[in-house]
């Protein structure tokens, strides 16, 4: 009975950790700068599939053959903007997490600035318009009113 029990807690050990060393991937560089890029490149492409989410921290199919796609890219020693464009090319802009300033992405790009800029204009005209206000001059029957409340209070 405790050769069973043994034997299961062993089975389901080798299992475990069967199926945690199945996730990590290991890849082999000559070159420590090489190594760099990678890691570089898969930090900075986004996974199609998952939700702003590194294809280097992605468990997602998708990431795992993209990650493959540039290894193998950089194997055949092409630079980081030829792989980038490669990617961008079969997968879309989308993989960007810094998408590049194009015609269709100006307002992307744009909007940001111009909404800063609006606020300042909106800000400036409220402090123009509160200054004005407040620096109108009074008519003369107001100013009667007001002599006749300070004369009432003083009188009191």
């Amino acid at each position: 009975m405790a050769l069973i029990r043994t034997m299961t807690a062993l089975l389901l050990l080798v299992i475990t950790f069967g199926a945690m060393a199945g996730g990590i991937e290991l890849r082999e560089f000559d070159d420590p700068v090489m190594e760099k890029r990678y890691h570089d490149l898969t930090a900075s492409m986004r996974c199609p599939l998952c939700e702003n989410q590194a294809i280097d921290d992605s468990d997602a199919p998708i990431s795992g053959d993209m990650r493959d796609r540039v290894y193998q890219l950089l194997q055949e020693g092409q630079s980081d903007i030829e792989i980038i464009n490669h990617m961008v090319q079969r997968f879309g802009e989308y993989i960007l997490y810094n998408p590049r300033l194009e015609s269709r992405t100006y307002l992307l790009w744009g909007l940001p600035i111009a909404l800063v800029l609006l606020g300042v204009i909106v800000v400036v005209l409220m402090v123009r318009a509160r200054r004005n206000a407040s620096a109108k001059a009074l008519s003369a029957e107001e100013r009667q009113r007001i002599d006749a409340l300070t004369n009432r209070k003083r009188s009191s």
